[in-house]
């Protein structure tokens, strides 16, 4: 972690970098980078038996299980610093999830919080799932997954809340590119 001070009040640049972030003043405003990533990827898994596959992982930031989707980084690894955004979601949802996809169709794309960061994220949706191993994520992490019927997806947040965990607010985002794309639970 390294502290980096611009010397000017208000000027813009780096004024904070540490190992996956970055505080920088941009017109003004304090947002956060990700420094080291080409791209971010969120993905939709939908099994053949109409299932949405959930996980559940602590997230420090908000001092919480949190239930949400698979996603992560592209070229965060070294030696793939320009990998395809498919490919880093095709094997963002194995790590996660155990689970392959036969296709991998782009969804929608857009920012993530845009008062907060500049991150900018792909959403793919996978379909034609094939369960490979029992996921869980790689060293370090400590993943729950969670296939859940689409239909049951609103009554399972509400119970993951009752018990404490928050809710990624994108998996009501999935749950309408299902709706649309006529995927049902």
């Amino acid at each position: 972690m390294t502290e980096r001070a611009d010397g000017a009040a208000g000027a813009d640049g780096i004024l904070w970098e540490g190992r996956f972030l970055r505080m920088v003043r941009r017109g003004g405003w304090e947002c956060v980078d990700r420094p080291r990533v080409s791209g971010l990827v969120g993905i939709i898994p939908v099994t053949a038996d109409g299932e949405l596959v959930l996980i559940e992982q602590r997230r420090p930031p908000v001092d919480a299980v949190v239930v949400e989707l698979p996603a992560g980084a592209a070229g965060d690894e070294p030696g793939c610093e320009h990998e395809p955004l498919a490919e880093a979601a095709r094997r963002e949802l194995l790590e996660e999830t155990g689970f392959a996809a036969d296709v991998l169709t782009p969804a929608f794309d857009g920012v993530t919080s845009p008062g907060l960061t500049s991150e900018h994220m792909h959403w793919f949706l996978a379909t034609g799932l094939r369960r490979v191993h029992a996921g869980g994520g790689h060293a370090g992490e400590s993943i729950r997954v969670t296939p859940v019927p689409l239909g049951e997806v609103p009554r399972h947040l509400v119970r993951r809340r009752a018990a404490g965990c928050a809710v990624d607010l994108r998996i009501y985002a999935a749950l309408w590119l299902c709706a649309q794309s006529g995927l049902t639970g």
